[in-house]
């Protein structure tokens, strides 16, 4: 069954007659079309029985590149109204009742849709492109799982490489070239030495690696249009006080997560799992963000695993588990993998252990 025609059957089962997607990660997964997005409407619709393209002139023959899909186009002369009223009712959709806009596009998109239909039910396409994407297929797993590989190489690159005396931006320069001699590229490299590794979405920047320091290293990169995100510890020589502590909460709070994700539990069970473990230890007020994000097209995307989150978790939901301690002014810990569920539960897909990694001070 094609992406397509899945999103037929789950809109036929939620009595969604249209849905409406712009230029992002919704189209480009169901369609593999990434044409350039500006402030011209342009919007791919599907209803229970076609799909097409409104598409503004100046974007048709560099986006008919991408697909043989049908066109409604209109030039800036002429606007788009009655482009869209062609789509609609060439789609039997300019009577819709019920509309799945994608929450992602611009507003003045989803207006123009919405004044079309003004009498539709409006849901967001969460619910039906978006509930699709959360379960992914073999193609899907063998892309990420290449991209977590390629991520393994650039960290062990990085280890190999730093030393007391570089700046965090000195190490994310190795990330970006071991990314980059693989035939990917970076997407964020975050380098926290010290104090900078409390700041959990710390900007790599120029502070000095130090004798001492425990360094933070949450990087990841896109290959073949598939994202890696992985985070590893490592310290200049010995450990400062306490460190071997916290780390090890940390990672029983990663034990902890991994053994809750199953199919069938809800995604704030995973959360509640790796919190409880850091608040039993004394470090819940340190624990300062959610436990995990899903990964696909996007490197942020559903399911969100959070203390409040009730999605039900699935077979082939890809998402984060990446715990943290975060100590203000003296160090910061996050044990970051990306895992996808399996009937029995959760597989990780890098191969890099999260054992803390020594680098020798000179």
């Amino acid at each position: 069954m094609t992406r397509l025609e899945k999103l037929r059957e789950i809109m036929r089962a939620q009595s969604v007659d249209l849905v409406a997607l712009g230029p992002g990660a919704h189209l480009a997964w169901l369609t593999g079309v990434r044409p350039h997005g500006d402030e011209r409407p342009l919007l791919f619709c599907v209803s229970g029985t076609g799909a097409a393209f409104l598409m503004p002139v100046l974007e048709a023959e560099s986006a008919r590149q991408q697909t043989d899909l049908p066109f409604h186009t209109w030039s800036d002369d002429e606007g788009p109204q009655a482009a869209l009223a062609a789509v609609l009712v060439g789609l039997g959709a300019e009577k819709a009742q019920s509309i799945a806009l994608d929450e992602t596009m611009r507003a003045d998109f989803a207006g123009l849709v919405q004044d079309a239909l003004p009498k539709a039910r409006r849901q967001f396409g969460a619910s039906t492109v978006g509930a699709l994407r959360m379960r992914k297929d073999a193609a899907e797993y063998a892309a990420l799982k290449k991209a977590a590989l390629v991520d393994d190489i650039a960290m062990r690159r990085a280890w190999s490489d730093m030393r007391a005396g570089m700046t965090e931006r000195e190490v994310a320069d190795l990330v970006r070239d071991s990314f980059k001699a693989q035939g990917g590229s970076v997407l964020f490299s975050i380098i926290g030495t010290g104090g900078n590794g409390a700041f959990p979405h710390h900007h790599t920047g120029d502070t000095v690696l130090k004798p001492g320091d425990a360094v933070v290293m949450d990087i990841g990169g896109n290959v073949d249009g598939y994202p890696s995100d992985m985070t590893r510890m490592a310290v200049i020589g010995t450990p400062p006080e306490g460190y071997l502590e916290v780390h090890a909460v940390v990672e029983a709070a990663v034990q902890a997560a991994l053994a809750t994700a199953k199919p069938g539990v809800k995604a704030h069970e995973v959360d509640d799992a790796a919190r409880g473990v850091i608040e039993a230890a004394g470090y819940g007020d340190y624990f300062t963000h959610r436990t995990g994000h899903g990964l696909g097209v996007e490197i942020h995307e559903p399911p969100y695993i959070t203390a409040t989150a009730q999605v039900v978790l699935e077979e082939g939901m890809v998402f984060s588990i990446e715990p943290g301690i975060y100590l203000p002014d003296r160090f910061g810990i996050r044990l970051e993998d990306i895992v996808i569920l399996r009937a029995d539960g959760a597989e990780i897909l890098s191969e890099l252990p999260r054992d803390l990694q020594i680098i020798a001070e000179a």
